[in-house]
């Protein structure tokens, strides 16, 4: 890794350290306790009757069968929903059981609450649905022209975003077109959805629950249990991993439901199976674009209209949508945009957050164009992308000018200089299809690629984000130290971490304490869009400058003491009191309420400065390609990312191999195969993802660019590598073989032509 130096204050393991995970350890050994090891004397076991069709008018339910099952204490429909029968992450249009309507394969119709899951699973079985089977909707691009019925009272269309700016017609040198489709991908977390209800004694309920965003899931609850917000607390559970799949609501109002009708702890953990229906997916996207350019490889136009299929709820469509509108020419400067993106309802399982949200579909498709574009000018594709690449200064397709570093040219100057794997040496363990001896290097032939993307960081159009953070700062055991209490939930991705590693460094203290994530705190918001380091990180950082501000006044010092190793300093660097004296007279304690910088709604021409930030990062694939078989093995790739500055470089380092091995599925492997609404795939046998034999040995360059407006100058991390990873090992594919590959995954048929 190249990165440039972070100064560390305070204390050894404070920012800019590869301070250690507090739950690495555990979870290494297998002792980590994730939600679905949530355990409750006397508990029931919940489980949910689904649809096996598309889309279905449900004639009638009888529960009588299941009901007489020895064991079962409950079975629960839409009559049994006490408030609203309707939920939604963006608009509530999903029903908590279906009633009259069935939309998509895999929706909740019953739930079944037991002292034993078998015992659930077996009542759920004989629980009698009758349905009236209707036409399914399966086209995003038929559901926006309005063709078939409408799913929802205000018709098929989700959301259109319009992207208008400069000249409607300029003329070019040099056109490439292309219609490129990206299938539907997998969060593939590895923890299933999973909680425990548990009712209290005056119709309340405390939820414990795998999920991302706390207090969304609480305000969606306890609208469908009819209950005040103070009836329906939320814990965190162990988290095994989100990507996206746990913002919307999974098990939770079905756990808490069945714990109140019953009176009992309810515990509910989905199988693999009923996790790929239980869950959202990437959008899947249909996408038409035009480039045009000078003869000298300088664009002039982008031109653009995608699809995506949102499935049958809305889920965060909308905010989707709007991000691969606005990201939809990539990190270039172009001067005139005309870009249309529409999100559908179909009967296809319903789609939403994941990694990259919407910048991975266009990603795919501007990047495969500039490497089309390349070939038509003549010109070296990295050379073409340097030639139009974004810097600070620059404006994007919505009008909004980049207000911080964007070196989006040093970072493939500096990925092309990188030295390129040693040529093919026989060895079956290296080769395409590896050791199961397809080929002993005949028919092999290596490929080079180069891709850059953009995301946006953090909530974007004015939406209100921000987080609460809550510092306390006394003595434990005659030494200082210090909690935190937010409602941001840890995922994995390292919050916890970082969070230590902030009060290490504003406070002076070694000793932190992370207290679990829960509702009695104030709003987190949702542990993605890569914002957590950003609006956590921003309110942990200025609740420990209130926690200061209150100790150096109470010590008697000038406002600009700082607390350090565990004494306070006066501005010159003399120390001036010792922290435990000081504390053994008082306790402070702050909680702050942090927002970034507000953002803008778009208007009718998609202009506006919608975004707080953009992360960047490019990718370099090497890959071998078995053209006889269409087998692929990357065996290289590698990737330059500018971080801003690296709070914890191990952890950045962990966050761009696993955003670059999600890309590489998505490029080679990964697509829930969906037919007539239907899916096909849904377990780890048929849906693959890669595992560390698939991932190739990848050198990467943090770059440390500091972003002004933002905390220590960071910049979220989590998703441009999934978003440029894709392009660059389907162009390297497409440099092996010659093939235009405008879909991806590619599959062996593709590159067959079988």
């Amino acid at each position: 890794m190249t990165t440039t130096t972070s100064q560390v204050t305070g204390t050894a393991n404070g920012v800019g350290s590869d301070a250690p995970r507090p739950d690495g350890t555990v979870k290494v050994r297998g002792e980590f306790a994730y939600a679905s090891d949530l355990w409750h004397e006397d508990m029931l076991w919940g489980a949910t009757l689904r649809s096996p069709h598309p889309y279905a008018r449900i004639t009638g339910i009888d529960i009588a069968e299941a009901l007489a099952v020895q064991g079962v204490y409950a079975v629960l429909t839409h009559e049994d929903v006490p408030g609203v029968n309707r939920y939604g992450l963006e608009h509530a249009d999903q029903p908590v059981l279906a009633g009259d309507l069935v939309r998509y394969q895999g929706e909740p119709v019953a739930l079944v609450a037991a002292d034993h899951p078998e015992t659930a699973r077996r009542a759920m079985k004989r629980i009698k649905v009758t349905y009236e089977e209707l036409e399914p909707v399966t086209s995003s691009e038929a559901a926006v022209r309005g063709e078939g019925p409408a799913l929802h009272p205000e018709g098929n269309v989700v959301r259109h975003v319009r992207i208008r700016r400069g000249a409607a017609e300029v003329p070019a040198d040099v056109v490439v077109t292309g219609v490129y489709e990206v299938g539907m991908q997998d969060q593939a977390f590895l923890g299933p959805e999973s909680g425990l209800a548990v009712p209290d004694t005056e119709g309340g309920v405390d939820l414990y629950v795998a999920t991302q965003w706390l207090h969304v899931d609480q305000q969606q609850i306890v609208a469908a249990l009819g209950l005040p917000v103070e009836k329906v607390r939320l814990t965190l559970g162990g988290v095994g991993g989100a990507f996206g799949g746990r913002e919307d609501l999974s098990m939770q109002v079905h756990a808490c439901l069945l714990a109140l009708h019953t009176g009992k702890p309810v515990k509910m953990v989905y199988n693999r199976e009923e996790s790929f229906h239980g869950h959202v997916h990437r959008h899947p996207a249909k996408m038409y674009y035009e480039h045009g350019a000078t003869s000298d490889g300088r664009l002039v136009y982008v031109r653009a209209r995608l699809f995506l299929d949102g499935g049958a709820y809305a889920s965060s469509t909308g905010a989707v949508v709007a991000n691969a509108a606005t990201l939809g020419v990539g990190p270039y400067t172009v001067d005139n945009v005309a870009i249309d993106c529409w999100g559908a309802y179909t009967n296809n399982p319903p789609c939403g957050a994941m990694r990259g949200f919407g910048a991975v579909q266009a990603a795919f498709a501007y990047e495969s164009q500039m490497d089309k574009l390349a070939a038509a000018c003549g010109l070296d594709p990295v050379e073409l992308r340097i030639r139009n690449a974004m810097s600070e200064g620059a404006v994007m397709p919505t009008g909004q000018v980049v207000d911080s570093p964007a070196p989006v040219a040093e970072l493939l100057e500096r990925l092309r200089a990188k030295p390129l794997p040693a040529s093919r040496e026989f060895d079956l363990r290296h080769l395409p299809g590896g050791v199961s001896n397809t080929t002993h290097g005949e028919g092999v032939v290596r490929g080079v690629g180069y891709a850059v993307g953009i995301k946006n960081i953090c909530f974007s159009e004015g939406f209100d984000d921000y987080s609460t953070a809550r510092v306390r700062l006394q003595l434990v055991g005659g030494e200082p130290a210090a909690t935190v209490h937010t409602a941001a939930c840890e995922v994995g991705q390292g919050l916890v971490t970082i969070m230590q590693q902030i009060v290490r460094t504003e406070l002076g203290v070694e000793r932190v304490t992370v207290l679990p994530m829960d509702t009695s705190i104030g709003n987190g918001g949702s542990t993605s869009a890569s914002r957590q380091s950003y609006v956590t990180g921003g309110a942990v950082q200025a609740a420990c400058a209130a926690v200061r501000a209150r100790l150096v006044s109470h010590a008697g010092l000038p406002p600009s003491s700082r607390v350090v190793g565990g004494k306070l300093v006066a501005a010159d660097g003399v120390v001036v009191a010792d922290l435990v004296s000081v504390l053994a007279s008082a306790t402070f304690d702050e909680t702050v309420e942090w927002r970034h910088r507000p953002t803008h709604p778009l208007d009718d021409s998609g202009q506006g400065s919608a975004h707080v930030q953009y992360g960047l990062a490019a990718h370099r694939a090497v890959v071998d390609v078995d053209v006889e078989l269409g087998l692929v093995k990357v065996v290289a790739l590698d990737c330059v990312q500018d971080v801003g500055r690296a709070l914890n470089p191990q952890a950045v380092l962990g966050q761009i191999q696993g955003g670059s091995a999600q890309g590489l599925g998505l490029a080679v492997m990964e697509e829930i195969q969906v037919l007539g609404g239907k899916v096909r795939n849904p377990s780890f046998t048929d849906y693959l993802i890669p595992t560390v034999l698939d991932m190739p040995p990848m050198s990467i360059d943090v770059l440390e660019r500091p972003d002004p407006h933002a905390p220590y100058g960071l910049r979220g991390v989590g998703e441009p590598p999934a978003i440029s990873s894709t392009p660059a090992i389907v162009a390297a594919i497409r440099a092996a073989t010659g093939l235009a590959l405008t879909r991806v995954p590619v599959r062996p048929e593709h590159l067959t032509g079988t």
